[in-house]
């Protein structure tokens, strides 16, 4: 296999891995209608359920990316999809009892927050640096479809058998990576145009809270998931709020749609910037800042609408 094939080879099985990622995060905000109107769930237990996720999710960040540097992305990632599709067959089984959901949607929360910096790990050591736009492109917008797919088949389905077929989706896949993916055919290519910083090579925790450029990523990557997780966790239940029923809920997909669409456009056209001489740092700059005063004036906009149509346009 050449290893321009290899370097595809990888991000096909990674956006894989984030479409059956995706597609298992927006299943519970979707079967919260139907399991709520079952289990005479009140607004509070909702918002536990649903926020417990977020709390397995952010306690398995930093653990993902150390394991994978020490162990490897192979394993870390396997078990990443392992641990979040088994909780996603099992949470049918523990629905009854609210405490035992909840600890459920915590493990795959935890399971999912391993995967995404194991993926980045595995980026980062096999995919040229003017090439990761276009890579990571395809990545966010398989997450996108995968939204996109669960939200279109998910309310047409009996809500157990959503965490069913997708749960069982990420399994097949677990065996698929496990026997096609090999560390020591990946992850050592000495041709990647990587640069080491030597002074950056043994950083203290501590430059991670006061190193200014650092806290610039943090508060985009915050800004960017609060928008996000309110319309993945709480436009479902919006669209009911406003007269949505079962069929007209499949129209939450639109954003996911559009996200997958500009999300390969962006990438695509950001690694051509930096192919026409403009620096990194500036492309970073230009689309993270596309990326999030675009989102966030729309989503000022939802306070003003009450109607079905408007919400999702």
């Amino acid at each position: 296999m050449s290893s321009k094939m290899s370097h595809t080879h990888i991000v096909v099985l990674c956006s894989i891995a984030n479409f059956i990622n995706a597609a298992d995060r927006v299943i519970m905000p979707i079967a919260l209608i139907p399991m709520t109107n079952y289990f005479k769930w009140t607004m509070h237990w909702q918002g536990w359920i649903l926020s417990a996720f977020a709390f397995g999710y952010l306690s398995s960040q930093v653990i993902g990316a150390c394991a994978a540097k020490k162990f490897g992305g192979k394993l870390i990632l396997l078990l990443s999809v392992f641990l979040w599709s088994i909780s996603t067959v099992a949470t049918p089984w523990v629905s009854h009892n609210t405490f035992a959901l909840i600890v459920c949607r915590v493990m795959s929360g935890f399971g999912e927050g391993l995967g995404l910096p194991t993926i980045f790990h595995i980026f980062a050591n096999n995919i040229a640096i003017n090439e990761r736009s276009s890579a990571f492109g395809y990545l966010v917008a398989a997450g996108s479809v995968g939204q996109t797919v669960a939200t279109v088949i998910c309310p047409h389905l009996m809500w157990q058998t959503s965490f069913y077929l997708f749960g069982s989706i990420g399994i097949v896949w677990s065996l698929i990576w496990m026997s096609l993916y090999s560390e020591k055919d990946y992850g050592k290519n000495d041709e990647l145009p990587l640069i080491i910083i030597p002074q950056y090579s043994s950083i203290h925790w501590r430059k991670f809270f006061i190193y200014w450029p650092l806290w610039a990523i943090y508060i985009a990557h915050f800004t960017m998931n609060w928008s996000n997780y309110i319309i993945m966790h709480w436009l479902p239940t919006y669209l009911c709020y406003l007269g949505a029923n079962s069929q007209s809920i499949s129209l939450t997909a639109v954003p996911y749609i559009f996200n997958s669409v500009f999300g390969i456009v962006a990438g695509n056209y950001a690694d051509k910037l930096i192919d026409r001489r403009w620096s990194v740092l500036t492309v970073r700059r230009l689309m993270t800042t596309i990326g999030l005063v675009g989102p966030a004036i729309f989503l000022l906009l939802f306070c003003t609408v009450n109607s079905l149509a408007a919400a999702i346009m």
